[in-house]
């Protein structure tokens, strides 16, 4: 597969007016157990999912029903076109892959709106490391090595989204009660079934009686959040 590289559809510079000052409280989103595997399939480097490659997969000993990156690429879309994102109130977004691979995604970065382009993107990550800015030196994608302690600010308070938690809680009030003053990070799973890694979570709450979407988790916790905060 040939990436289309003539015009970098998927990349903004950053806007200096909708960045907040640094001192105030900022919003971390964490999406864990992504799946995004690159394989070669027929002449090139593809991401592989359930749809395309069933067969492929199926071949190769695999479960195409895990093969799932539809499920982050909604995410991503949820969080980067928020209001909340473009008041400047999250400071970044991390995905962690079934592979074990970090990679950071700036909140500046516009995330391709078809599968397909967002799929391309994605295995000229992996090949890459990183992808910059079109007009700028900004890596709006890169991938690092863990631990994330490092790249978020020390004692956060880090809050999993579960439908198995104890208790299901009413998010609004949840963010109502939030400090002003502090920040935090919110890691939602990106996988079509299983549970998020509770080694790097300091509490799980549930919001719904009701399984939801990954994406609809990220609306729900972003409308929350600009209800607090006065964004429209």
């Amino acid at each position: 597969m040939r990436l289309n590289t003539r015009k970098p559809f998927f990349m903004e510079a950053p806007d200096p007016d909708a960045v907040t000052s640094t001192s105030e409280p900022r919003i971390y989103f964490v999406f864990q157990k992504a799946s995004l595997e690159a394989a070669k399939v027929g002449k090139g480097y593809q991401i592989l999912n359930s749809d395309e490659h069933a067969n492929y997969l199926r071949r190769s000993g695999k479960e195409p029903a895990d093969y799932r990156p539809d499920i982050i690429h909604q995410e991503l879309l949820a969080v980067l076109d928020s209001p909340l994102n473009k008041a400047g109130k999250i400071a970044a977004v991390f995905v962690h892959t079934q592979k074990n691979v970090w990679f950071r995604v700036s909140p500046h970065t516009r995330i391709p709106r078809t599968f397909k382009r967002f799929c391309g993107l994605m295995v000229q990550l992996l090949q890459k490391f990183s992808i910059r800015a079109s007009n700028g030196s900004e890596k709006l994608l890169k991938i690092f090595k863990g631990p994330i302690s490092q790249y978020v600010p020390t004692n956060i308070r880090r809050v999993g989204l579960s439908f198995s938690a104890p208790a299901i809680q009413d998010l609004n009030q949840f963010v109502k009660d939030l400090p002003c003053n502090e920040s935090i990070v919110f890691i939602i799973g990106a996988m079509s079934h299983g549970s998020i890694d509770s080694s790097y979570t300091d509490e799980f709450i549930s919001v719904s009686q009701f399984p939801l979407s990954g994406a609809y988790c990220v609306s729900r916790i972003t409308n929350c959040l600009e209800n607090k905060y006065d964004i429209l």
